[in-house]
């Protein structure tokens, strides 16, 4: 009798905590990948959601250890769908072609699926997007390169990956900036002359989001072309290891300073700020991570209560640093 009494609230107990643990929504934000400074802001902001719901939900944050061609990350999303207990999926796609597959799989299980960062090919395949203009990053970093350099002159764009959807679309921004174009495509057309501005020769560069790559890209490309005029990254890649930046910089500082040489860098994490401050860059255009990853946590929860999809697309603002503006340009 003791036994089967044990047995018994042993039984309770295990209902009791399935119970609890059903009733607490589970939803995924997947980053491209796992190592990257920008992705831990989001992350942050998923998990400040989280405990603001008091045990409403969980925020399972889950991606690549490192950015590769997407397949991993495609992998994790199907593997997030088949265990059935996702009740939202937040995805900053790395190829957007091929989440396409993810995406519609999540919609055939009935499952929201959430862009941010970056978005997809076919906007009908996910509920919105929550995050930066992507063409407007592009439009910013050119527009600080023309104040440096109002007469144009040679560039080179250095991007992350040429499947990820949302540097495509900065490229676009850059292209159409300096160019003075509109009605093109993603990437946009390459610069031959238009509005006084050429692309360098073998530009743009593809970091694939490798940190190391893209500073040696920036060595490599400089020694090769020491009167360039600008140079663009569309992420924040190279500044992202810090010592290494600032070593393969030093040597360009005085032409940065003097103007000679547009350096202007997609994002504004503190470690990016320390070193414009610096004078490793010349100016940078920001993006808001941290309220990426919160604001797609509070659209599922809202939408798991019986309420509507956030707007589509949310977009989360932009911030444009000088090293004159250092200390105020990022919003609150």
């Amino acid at each position: 009798m003791k036994k089967l009494l044990i047995t018994s609230a042993l039984a309770m107990s295990a209902m009791t905590v399935g119970t609890g643990a059903f009733a607490q929504d589970i939803f995924a934000l997947v980053p491209k990948n796992m190592n990257n400074p920008f992705f831990d802001q989001a992350r942050d902001g998923c998990k400040k959601a989280e405990a603001e719901s008091n045990g409403a939900f969980v925020c399972e944050y889950i991606g690549p250890g490192e950015h590769g061609g997407g397949d991993e990350q495609v992998q994790i999303v199907m593997d997030l769908i088949a265990r059935g207990d996702v009740k939202g999926l937040g995805v900053s796609p790395s190829n957007a072609a091929a989440m396409a597959v993810a995406a519609q799989a999540a919609k055939d299980a009935g499952i929201p699926f959430i862009t941010w960062d970056s978005d997809l090919l076919d906007p009908t395949l996910r509920t919105a997007y929550i995050g930066t203009h992507n063409y407007e990053i592009g439009v910013n970093l050119a527009k600080l390169a023309m104040e440096i350099k109002p007469d144009g002159g040679t560039v080179c764009i250095q991007s992350g990956g040429a499947a990820a959807a949302n540097h495509n679309e900065r490229m676009q921004g850059i292209r159409d900036t300096l160019g003075a174009m509109s009605g093109t495509t993603s990437p946009g057309e390459r610069l031959t002359g238009q509005n006084g501005w050429t692309e360098a020769d073998g530009c743009p560069l593809y970091t694939d989001d490798d940190f190391p790559k893209s500073v040696q890209q920036f060595e490599d490309f400089m020694a090769a072309n020491p009167d360039v005029d600008a140079f663009l990254p569309t992420g924040g890649f190279p500044q992202f290891v810090p010592d290494a930046n600032r070593a393969a910089v030093e040597p360009y500082k005085d032409q940065i300073a003097s103007g000679e040489l547009a350096l202007v860098v997609a994002d504004t994490l503190p470690v990016q700020i320390d070193q414009m401050k610096e004078g490793f860059s010349a100016g940078q255009v920001g993006q808001r991570p941290f309220q990426m990853g919160y604001e797609v946590m509070n659209a599922f929860a809202k939408m798991a209560a019986g309420g509507e999809p956030p707007a589509d697309p949310t977009y989360t603002g932009l911030d444009v640093c000088t090293p004159e503006t250092a200390d105020t340009c990022i919003a609150q």
